[in-house]
């Protein structure tokens, strides 16, 4: 039989305190779970197992310890009962999913994943997001029976009012949130109940449709033709070409390739995003911009740009951090330095190489030999995608009612 305690643990936080915890223990093994508060030595009876009375929740924190003890002793009970050889760590996820599991041990689970999936881009950024949502909290962990819909409506104005952030930024944190909710709740240590996500009365996540605009071919043979004396310049300007160039070529993939990928004139990659493979006729503009990086060609790396040279691509992490790295330096030249120089109207970035591709392909191009170049799965992703740049129809629509 499993016997149940509140201890506090003995791992001292920064400010002496120490977690409370339940502690099961069967077969001579034990296992905590931590509830969401931290006391001083002197301010809890090991004895009682309660909080002294000098504490000034004390009577808050008593109620609340003795009615987890009392849902962690039912849950016990039934777990047991259901199976009599049931292990102290079933115990655990048993009784964790009623007695409020905490947020943010489960946030690094989260990231700790992401991290050893490789998934650099998703991890800084998922990261960045639950530091400020723990600051939000009071740089504390939270129970996730604690992050209620009022809690998450206050934060989203927060983040509105206060960090001035867009509503899809909004969207993302809440998906984040979400995220974690569903992983505890996969990982049995979180009740549904606590969910408070989707449905009437609950938060709703809706993302708002986001704009894509490319810059005009005015503007693209501006960027082709005006003098950049500055080496470091003229490589941004070659990475974002290459990616119009190639049919708005993800930068992530542009910056991968290889000079194995070009064969007989043509461009043979596999898309990173989802391993689509494909193959290019080679532009002679993109042939123009090889040419100056056949010096940098050497037997012991296959690489065409140098921005990832020296690394051990099989080391996906680190790959995708320097990829982040280097967009992050091409966009600064791109937007700070060669716009104003170049007297571009349109916001210059790597990824509006590819905005710039399909808005410029408007309904030129067929939507099936789009889907193609575009390496999409489906042709009704091409379909969206597309339909935020072709305004033809739109157009006319407008000009047949109120003229020209």
């Amino acid at each position: 039989m499993a016997t149940i305690r509140v201890v506090l643990r003995k791992k001292k936080n920064k400010d002496g305190s120490y977690p409370l915890a339940l502690r099961i223990t069967k077969d001579r093994k034990t296992s905590f779970i931590h509830l969401g508060h931290n006391l001083k030595e002197e301010e809890w009876n090991e004895a009682e197992q309660a909080v002294r009375s000098a504490h000034p929740n004390s009577k808050r924190l008593n109620n609340f310890i003795l009615k987890k003890k009392a849902e962690a002793s039912d849950k016990s009970i039934e777990a047991e009962t259901q199976n009599d050889d049931v292990s102290v760590k079933a115990i655990r996820r048993k009784v964790k999913s009623v007695t409020g599991a905490t947020f943010f041990p489960q946030a690094q689970l989260f990231l700790d994943r992401l991290k050893s999936g490789g998934n650099f881009n998703v991890y800084a950024a998922e990261k960045c997001r639950l530091e400020i949502f723990k600051e939000y909290v009071g740089g504390h962990d939270i129970a996730f029976s604690d992050i209620t819909v009022g809690l998450l409506e206050r934060f989203k104005r927060h983040l509105k009012s206060v960090r001035q952030v867009t509503d899809r930024t909004v969207m993302n944190y809440l998906i984040t949130i979400r995220a974690i909710f569903n992983q505890a709740i996969k990982e049995e240590v979180l009740d549904k109940k606590h969910y408070p996500f989707g449905g009437e009365e609950k938060i709703n996540i809706k993302l708002p449709e986001s704009t894509k605009i490319g810059i005009s071919l005015e503007d693209v043979i501006k960027l082709e033709t005006v003098s950049l004396v500055n080496p470091r310049h003229d490589h941004a300007r070659n990475l974002w070409l290459t990616s119009y160039y190639c049919a708005g070529m993800r930068i992530s993939d542009v910056l991968r390739l290889r000079w194995s990928d070009f064969q007989n004139e043509r461009l043979h990659y596999t898309m990173g995003k989802n391993n689509k493979v494909g193959s290019l006729k080679l532009p002679r503009k993109v042939v123009q911009i090889l040419e100056k990086y056949e010096p940098l060609k050497t037997s012991q790396d296959d690489l065409v740009f140098p921005d990832l040279k020296g690394l051990d691509l099989k080391n996906t992490f680190l790959v995708k951090k320097k990829i982040s790295y280097s967009v992050n330096r091409c966009n600064k030249m791109l937007q700070e330095y060669i716009t104003p120089i170049a007297k571009i109207q349109g916001k210059l970035t790597t990824h509006v190489a590819r905005h710039t591709f399909a808005t410029l392909a408007g309904d030129k191009v067929p939507l099936q030999m789009l889907q193609k170049l575009y390496r999409h799965s489906d042709v009704r992703t091409t379909m969206g995608y597309q339909s935020a740049f072709i305004y033809k129809d739109a157009d006319e629509a407008l000009e047949a009612v109120i003229g020209s």
